[in-house]
């Protein structure tokens, strides 16, 4: 097993799956993929086959038997990760919005003795490449500022698709519950391991390049919805807190 894990949750992601990427990303961070068919109902598992057999020792395919949600799909990956010997985990988005030399930037990150956590951050600032679409960008600066508050942490972006941990007992037990939330778990994940050890070794990063893909499976909808699930994430945290 690779000392560092990438898992990459899927869900009805057949056209947005590029080989050449991943095969890209599995050389250069030189990490072991883990692809996690979260339920798919076209084509996505037979495209992870394939693209699991061209990468061969490098990657796996982890399936679930029903369609779980983003985060269930995340925490089973990145148990399966610790559980089969990885030291550095995290997660990125399968449309690979986050680029291969970015990922490798993050995971670089973890070397430095004071990171344990390295979120990916999508700021727009002048010489940067951060491509969003305008409502997405709007609905997200609302979404963060009340992810802030919920988390009392001057956090930018907790929906950014790109996270990398080193694994550490504070990391196991805040994957050891299902999360409450299918898609703020990001959210969550942030307030348990700030509840078991603290911000002082979370870290930020603003990417340097991002793209918006299209085609992602999260609606309008279920953005306005996964708001409300803030307050559902605040009274979870505070019992999590209280154990």
């Amino acid at each position: 097993m690779s000392k560092t894990s990438i898992v990459i949750p899927c869900f009805n992601e057949a056209r947005r799956l590029s080989s050449e990427k991943f095969k890209a990303l599995a050389s250069q961070a030189k990490a072991h993929l883990i692809f996690v068919n979260d339920g798919s109902t076209d084509g996505t598992g037979d495209v992870l086959d394939d693209l699991v057999d061209d990468l061969g020792k490098m990657a796996e395919v982890l399936g679930l038997e029903k369609n779980s949600g983003k985060g269930e799909a995340v925490r089973a990956g990145l148990l399966q990760a610790i559980n089969t010997g990885a030291q550095q985990v995290g997660y990125i988005d399968a449309d690979m919005a986050t680029p291969v030399a970015e990922v490798c930037r993050l995971i670089g990150d973890l070397d430095n003795e004071k990171t344990e956590v390295a979120l990916g951050s999508r700021v727009a600032l002048l010489g940067y490449m951060i491509e969003r679409s305008p409502w997405r960008h709007y609905i997200g600066r609302l979404f963060a500022t009340a992810a802030s508050l919920t988390l009392n942490l001057p956090v930018y972006d907790t929906q950014c698709g790109a996270k990398f941990f080193i694994v550490t007992d504070s990391l196991r037990s805040a994957l050891d519950s299902p999360f409450v939330s299918r898609w703020a778990f990001d959210v969550e994940l942030i307030g348990r391991l700030n509840i078991l050890a603290g911000s002082s070794r979370i870290r930020e990063i603003p990417l340097r390049e991002w793209r918006d893909q299209g085609g992602s499976t999260l609606s309008v909808t279920a953005m306005i919805v996964t708001i409300f699930d803030l307050i559902k994430i605040r009274h979870h945290l505070q019992k999590f807190g209280a154990k």
